[in-house]
Parts: structure tokens; C-alpha cells; sequence
């Protein structure tokens, strides 16, 4: 699990890919101060599990189905990614849960300044849009934001000038890809829920009056 704070952003040196998998070797200086063999670092939102580390520098490798459904698969040498060291239980959670797992991508549709900050427009499928709420969270490329505004098929971030300065958005523009995980605790309420029709087939989605009534509530 992680928090969506990120901690450095790192330098890709290599990819070594094929059609469908890579394995990426990424100049780091903080998160490998205390890695270990098969430690977990988000990388650009995506939870990797680490094969090798020297002091200056970790590989990971990405699996055809993290490949298939982010970013990391158009990564090049020389890319600045946002990294992340798993939390450890006990410290304060700054952001919110966050489990590496990238539900898509989105493109950035727009950045504009916004006062002291910056927003940004991302288009994205309506099937993530069902998780995002107006004031809730999202991460994008790792970083933990809140939701400004949630439409059919786009939402918006307000970004503050400490998160642009320490992250790799200073480099986002329009057209740009990028990671999203949606609120965890939101599709696991759906699917306990029944909401989720895919989960169980032939079963109505969303809660209805006849539920409510069933269960007291109406």
C-alpha cells in the first residue's frame, strides 16, 4: 500500500522490452537509501516489485497486464517517473489508501493556471468516472489529488505549486497520458453493495427501493 505522497522523481535509464513486457531500470537516490530484494516502489502510480538495486539506481519489471493498461509501456530513456516506497503501519497517512494497482489511463486534456495553482483536465472512460466524486480522491501517475470536478468522461485537479515542484506534472502537458487509480474503498463498497452488475451476472445494478425496504431502510 501506498500514500500517493511521492517521495523523488526518478530518471529511466533503460527499457528493455518487447511487445508485451519490459524491464526498467530507474536512477534513484531515496527510495534505495533502504531497499531490499522484492521491496515494493510505485512508479508513476504502478506498484513494481524490485529485482536488483545499487546504491544509485533499482530494476523492476512490468508484466503484460500492468503493460496493457498504463503508461509505463511508452516510457523512454531519460523520462522523469514519481516514485514511492510502500508505507510502513504506524506513520501518518498524508494522503489516502493507495494500492498501485492502476485501474487506466487519461489524457490531459488541458493546464491552466488556477490561482497559486495549476488545473488540469483529464479525459478518461466512464467506467473509472462511476469512482470519482467532486472533493474525493484520485491518483495520478502515483500522486495522491483531490477531485475538483467529475463529469461523464473527464474530471479536473487542482494542483499546488509544493506538489508540481516535486513531482513529474511540472512536465505534463496536454495530450500527455497519465495513470489513474481510483478510490479503493469506493469499488469494494460497490461490489458488497451488488452495484457492480459485471461481479454478479443477472443481478440488477445500484441499490433500489425494493432493496432499501428488504433491509429496513425504507
Amino acid at each position: 500500500m501506498f500514500t500517493g505522497l511521492i517521495e523523488e522523481v526518478g530518471v529511466v535509464e533503460t527499457v528493455s522490452s518487447n511487445d508485451r513486457s519490459c524491464k526498467l531500470i530507474i536512477r534513484a537516490s531515496k527510495v534505495v537509501e533502504d531497499v531490499r530484494l522484492g521491496d515494493s516502489i510505485a512508479v508513476n502510480g504502478v506498484c513494481l516489485t524490485v529485482t536488483s538495486f545499487s546504491r544509485a539506481r533499482f530494476q523492476a519489471d512490468v508484466m503484460p497486464e500492468t503493460w496493457q493498461v498504463t503508461n509505463l509501456s511508452a516510457l523512454q530513456p531519460g523520462n522523469r517517473v514519481n516514485l514511492e516506497r510502500a508505507m510502513k503501519l504506524g506513520e501518518r497517512l498524508g494522503g489516502h489508501l493507495v494500492s498501485g494497482h492502476v485501474d487506466g489511463v487519461g489524457t490531459i486534456l488541458s493546464r491552466k493556471a488556477d490561482g497559486n495553482a495549476v488545473r488540469y483536465v483529464i479525459q478518461t472512460e466512464p467506467h473509472l468516472l462511476r469512482y470519482v466524486v467532486p472533493r474525493g480522491s484520485i491518483t495520478v501517475d502515483g500522486i495522491s489529488l483531490t477531485v475538483v470536478e467529475a463529469g461523464v468522461d473527464r474530471l479536473s485537479v487542482s494542483v499546488i505549486p509544493h506538489t508540481l515542484a516535486q513531482t513529474n506534472l511540472q512536465g505534463k502537458q496536454a495530450g500527455d497520458e497519465v495513470n489513474l487509480e481510483t478510490d479503493l474503498l469506493a469499488k469494494y463498497v460497490e461490489r458488497l453493495l451488488g452495484g457492480n452488475a459485471d461481479c454478479q451476472p443477472g443481478k440488477a445494478a445500484g441499490l433500489d427501493l425494493a432493496f432499501l425496504q428488504e433491509h429496513g431502510f425504507a
